[in-house]
């Protein structure tokens, strides 16, 4: 948990908690064998047991990652495709010339 904490590389991760790769490793091992899942179900059924589940605490992560087109397996027209291949020279060469133009 230090290490999620501070944000530090695993070989940053103190001496006192032995070998970072043994540390590693264990985390590893953990997190495949589903411990942590187990952990958190657990807690959460806990609370629901006990009426209080507070969603205040819930975090939601608002990262986007976006794919290429190809990356996604995006299928475009080639007609549309040439239109807008057409286009963006056309937007270039636009762009060309206004920067020469003193």
């Amino acid at each position: 948990m230090w290490r999620f904490r501070t944000g530090s590389p695993w070989r940053d991760v103190p001496e006192s908690y032995g070998s970072w790769s043994t540390v590693y490793d264990r985390f590893r091992m953990w997190a495949c064998d589903g411990v942590f899942q187990a952990l958190m179900e657990a807690m959460i059924a806990e609370a629901a047991a006990r009426d209080d589940v507070d969603l205040s605490l819930v975090s939601v992560d608002s990262t986007v990652a976006r794919a290429h087109h190809h990356a996604a397996g995006m299928v475009v027209d080639p007609e549309l495709l040439e239109d807008l291949e057409k286009a963006v020279a056309e937007e270039k060469g636009l762009r060309q010339r206004d920067k020469t133009i003193p």
